[in-house]
């Protein structure tokens, strides 16, 4: 929920006043694990500022913000074994919070998952959660290290 202060717990969480299990952030964005995954290490990509769908977001932060998904997406794989990605992005309809994101979500041939029917998935407790996003900002760290 959000607190008082805001009425968007994503802006909740990019100030600090809700937990996530972070992943990644920087000046323009954040990523955190979804608390209801399709598949575990399922990751939400947002820009810090609060803009709604992705027709707000400013012209000259859609390559910069899409840049931070795609390193997200590329060491996905690396960091916990899955064999690619399905990335997605919701305006309105289907959209839980408010506040633009996208879904970076691990795949494996087979995985069952098909269309867009998205069954949810729960972690076992908050040390696996802490797990996957420990593995995540690891192989995060180490591709921005290198570049």
């Amino acid at each position: 929920m959000p607190s008082a202060e805001s009425t968007c717990v994503f802006c909740d969480i990019v100030a600090g006043r809700h937990p996530a299990d972070l992943v990644f952030s920087d000046e323009l964005t954040v990523a955190f694990l979804d608390i209801r995954p399709v598949f575990k290490g399922h990751l939400l990509v947002l820009p810090r500022q609060h803009v709604g769908t992705l027709a707000d977001l400013p012209a000259e932060l859609v390559g910069p913000f899409f840049q931070r998904v795609q390193l997200v997406s590329a060491v996905m794989p690396e960091a916990i074994g899955c064999q690619g990605t399905f990335v997605a992005e919701n305006n309105v309809v289907s959209q839980s919070v408010p506040h633009l994101h996208v879904h970076v979500v691990p795949r494996t041939k087979g995985d069952g998952l098909r269309g867009f029917f998205w069954p949810r998935q729960r972690y076992a407790s908050a040390d696996e959660a802490a797990s996957y996003a420990a593995r995540l900002r690891s192989a995060i760290d180490d591709r921005l290290a290198a570049s």
